[in-house]
């Protein structure tokens, strides 16, 4: 069968690859020119996380785009959050983030964003510019762009802060884990304006990322917050991966809150704010998030998982919020960008004004709806498995819904079945109405039903 010719690190929503077998200087170049012509960019932010090849990445992608013709605002080290936030607020064409997030520091790779920090992904352009840069041939010089150097910090930390009512902020003990990415920085300026004790975990940039990778999504890199949070007396555990857009959260017994908890809360805190509002959230697990959206006064609305989607769908529907599961959350009041600060703020400012602990506020959650976690399994044909998935429970007449993968929902419990976008992996997320048995016993069924591969 013939393919079209690519390149192996442009993703579905972003770039990301090994430097330098996959990603090096000579193709950050050609990206930066590609980009240039694509959007007809004029203005460009750029910035990049601690990694160590990020500078000269950088300088690379900048040629680029000042021989397109732009003009490059280089913001320096920074999170992924703080290009979003320049390019909205001062009206530029478009930005670019050099980062690998979470991955291990012989990656690096690239998030590419138009005007208003609308993402260009694989369907909205980042084809095209891998067509541009397989292609090799731009269009002719016609000015070389320059180069300034661009503060953003006190605009970006004002606004942070303008999210919650600093006033009624209480004070509190905090357990915060950077990994030894990009997070640290951005915590120290916010100190000064808060009333809390901060408990440093990992707080230095590193690009070496000498305590492992920074993704607290995988349970085996919670540890370090746990114990911080629980031998501290911390009121909340707060750990973010490298380029600080996803932040998880810890009790104060340093037990991890899946993330499908935390969009409920956050959604009710922000609909107190602006009742009758409308909240997006991903089809993976629903029912705590719908039933807090409702009891606040708020609309949910179902949206395919995913940056590009969520933000879409935020900005037709006008919502406020837009939560998944994964622990990206995306904000009206923050350009309908993921932010992994603004969070943490806003869950602050829910313990401050409730009187609760997390762990107590959480327990009634997770007795109400009690979830597997998100459950990984290698397949070589998904689409077989899905049919039989299909097959085996649709004579019971359950609610089926393809927005997303597949969801399966009964009187009692529902299921969500989703491919990988990158990998021969199939992701499993189930929960139940109050039957954490039922629950268990659901997820067995299922992972039997898929078998070993």
């Amino acid at each position: 069968m013939n393919s079209s010719p690519s390149i192996p690190c442009f993703k579905a929503y972003d770039i990301r690859g090994v430097v330098p077998t996959e990603l090096n200087p000579e193709l950050a170049y050609k990206i930066g020119r590609a980009s240039a012509q694509f959007l007809s960019a004029k203005t460009f932010v750029v910035g990049r996380d601690i990694r160590a090849s990020g500078e000269m990445l950088s300088q690379a992608l900048t040629k680029g785009l000042i021989e397109g013709g732009a003009d490059v605002f280089d913001i320096g080290l920074c999170g992924t959050e703080m290009v979003y936030f320049t390019v909205a607020q001062q009206g530029m064409d478009g930005g670019i983030m050099i980062t690998a997030s979470h991955n291990p520091p012989e990656y690096n790779g690239m998030k590419i964003v138009r005007r208003e920090s609308r993402p260009v992904g694989s369907e909205t352009g980042l084809k095209e510019i891998e067509r541009l840069c397989l292609a090799g041939k731009f269009a002719p010089l016609e000015k070389i762009g320059h180069v300034k150097k661009l503060d953003c910090m006190d605009a970006y930390i004002q606004h942070l802060l303008n999210g919650v009512d600093l006033g009624r902020l209480k004070p509190m003990k905090i357990a915060v884990n950077a990994g030894n990415g990009g997070a640290g920085p951005i915590l120290d300026r916010l100190e000064k304006h808060l009333p809390f004790e901060f408990v440093k975990v990992h707080h230095q940039p590193d690009p070496t990322f000498p305590h492992g990778v920074p993704n607290p999504l995988l349970p085996e890199n919670r540890h370090d917050t746990s114990q911080a949070a629980k031998e501290s007396h911390a009121e909340l555990g707060i750990a973010w991966d490298g380029d600080f857009d996803r932040c998880f959260f810890f009790d104060e017994n340093g037990d991890f809150i899946e993330g499908y908890y935390i969009v409920g809360f956050l959604a009710q805190a922000l609909l107190a704010k602006r009742p009758g509002s409308k909240i997006v959230y991903d089809p993976r697990l629903v029912w705590n998030t719908i039933e807090l959206v409702e009891e606040a006064g708020g609309v949910p609305i179902l949206c395919q998982s995913g940056h590009a989607f969520i933000k879409e769908k935020m900005r037709r529907e006008d919502a406020i919020y837009g939560g998944e599961m994964s622990a990206h959350h995306y904000f009206k009041d923050f350009f309908y960008c993921d932010s992994g600060m603004t969070p943490f703020l806003l869950m602050a400012e829910i313990l401050s004004q409730r009187g609760q602990s997390l762990s107590a506020l959480i327990k009634e959650r997770i007795e109400r709806y009690p979830v597997s976690g998100e459950i990984n399994r290698r397949v070589k044909d998904a689409d077989s498995i899905f049919e039989k998935i299909r097959r085996a429970y649709e004579s019971m007449n359950p609610a089926i819904d393809e927005t997303d993968g597949l969801s399966i929902a009964f009187e009692t419990w529902r299921m969500n079945l989703r491919k990988s976008n990158t990998e021969p992996v199939i992701r499993l997320n189930v929960e139940s109405k109050g039957d954490a048995r039922l629950m268990k016993a659901k997820t067995e069924e299922i992972l039997t039903l898929i078998g070993a591969d």
